[in-house]
């Protein structure tokens, strides 16, 4: 059985984002998937720093939380937009769990040749889609391959209906879309 590791780059109580995460992980969940929801306020890390990591090594929280991305055959991240870039929780949850260490399997051990989906939703019109541009690139350069496609939603004050699921019928079809292809390129 394909297993996705699924978690959202902001631990705001309320987050949109993670109430995206949590409409989409049923669906990922219909196409045959073991999904695994983490919430990253249960892995808090220093803020990246080579010093902190030569003194005191890699983070017990990291090393849980990289060991959870090795077992695990993709990854569904769900990204607020921060000044058109991903945040800084996200960014620096993705360094840390990069970081080589003795006993990996291999360089970039929790990325490569590992499958990811990206989403987003935001207030404003594009649904922080610009936010998912750096993402792609860093997951790229990790050694992810990133689905195509992706899912921005708009308007998150009316986005779902009141059972949390999505209120757009298009939107659906699309995150469908993805969970979909999402499971086939990580049984690849």
């Amino acid at each position: 059985m394909v297993k996705i590791l699924a978690f959202a780059g902001s631990t705001r109580t309320g987050s949109v984002n993670g109430k995206l995460l949590d409409a989409l992980v049923p669906l990922v969940e219909a196409e045959g998937a073991e999904v695994t929801r983490v919430d990253l306020r249960e892995y808090e890390m220093p803020l990246y720093n080579g010093d902190i990591e030569a003194e005191r090594g890699v983070p017990e929280s990291a090393r849980r939380l990289k060991a959870l991305m090795i077992a695990h055959d993709g990854m569904l991240i769900a990204s607020p937009e921060y000044n058109g870039s991903i945040t800084p929780l996200l960014k620096n949850t993705l360094d840390w769990c990069s970081r080589k260490e003795e006993g990996d399997p291999g360089p970039l051990a929790a990325y490569a040749d590992k499958t990811a989906a990206i989403v987003s939703i935001s207030a404003g019109v594009f649904g922080g889609i610009r936010g998912l541009v750096p993402l792609r690139l860093l997951l790229s350069n990790l050694g992810m391959l990133v689905l195509p496609v992706q899912v921005a939603v708009g308007g998150a004050a009316e986005a779902f209906d009141e059972d949390g699921t999505l209120r757009n019928k298009g939107t659906e079809t699309l995150a469908r879309s993805m969970a979909r292809s999402l499971v086939r390129y990580g049984r690849a």
